[in-house]
């Protein structure tokens, strides 16, 4: 199994609030983590750096494996960090509305566990197939849903970045986790809305499809997302089931 990650600040922001880091426990299992922060310059960056690397040190000195524990462990904390952001955000006026999305993917043997809070999202790639794993968490995603508009409209919809779910919320959020089958000739993506509100899912499959490296596959979706305008931070994380290193 090979994994990578880039992040990149895009052509139009300040800075960067995107996170996303790799994690391995005790037992060798593998914790991918990537967070979209959210509130002002040095709040977003706060959010998403906390709660990735505080669920990573967490991960770092378990030793489960099971697919099962690791949702129940994801769950537990995601509330945890959950309360800690929102805590601390209240204490300090300039962290006040500080949040962030979360994505976190653990593989092991033909198992992939995620567990998903906003509008970040994973893909696999299958027979050359983008197959979405997560449901944004926004408002134009529920609007949608219920068939209050269409897609091509939530595209260009005027609130379509208000997200619905974030860690740093008031009391206890809900969160999406999930147990799949993988293969070994599958390629899972995790991004940032920063590359999926540019660059549309038909062209993401393009490029993953076109690359080997994982590193220049990385390159080229970032690429493309700057090409359409980069209006966003964009951060990419990638692995091949069938890889044989970390990258």
């Amino acid at each position: 199994m090979e994994f990578y990650f880039q992040s990149d600040q895009g052509k139009k922001r300040q800075n960067n609030q995107d996170y996303a880091q790799v994690f391995t426990n005790q037992a060798g299992r593998v914790l991918a983590l990537l967070a979209d922060g959210m509130g002002g310059h040095q709040a977003g960056d706060l959010a998403s750096q906390l709660t990735v690397n505080e669920i990573g040190r967490c991960w770092e000195s378990e030793t489960i494996t099971a697919s099962e524990e690791v949702v129940k462990w994801l769950i537990q904390k995601i509330q945890t960090e959950n309360t800690r952001i929102y805590e601390k955000g209240q204490e300090d006026p300039a962290l006040t509305g500080m949040g962030t999305t979360l994505e976190a993917v653990s593989i092991l043997d033909d198992q992939l566990t995620l567990a998903h809070v906003g509008d970040s999202r994973i893909y696999v790639l299958r027979d050359e197939q983008l197959l979405p794993l997560t449901e944004d968490h926004s408002l134009v995603h529920a609007l949608v849903k219920s068939g209050e508009i269409t897609p091509e409209m939530a595209a260009v919809h005027p609130r379509k970045n208000i997200i619905t779910r974030s860690v740093g919320m008031p009391g206890t959020i809900e969160v999406d986790v999930a147990i799949h089958n993988v293969r070994t000739d599958d390629r899972v993506l995790i991004c940032s809305d920063g590359l999926t509100n540019m660059v549309s899912e038909e062209k993401i499959s393009a490029i993953i499809r076109q690359n080997t490296s994982l590193k220049d596959t990385a390159q080229a979706l970032i690429d493309a997302a700057n090409e359409q305008g980069g209006t966003d931070n964009i951060t990419v994380v990638l692995i091949d089931l069938g890889g044989g290193s970390h990258d």
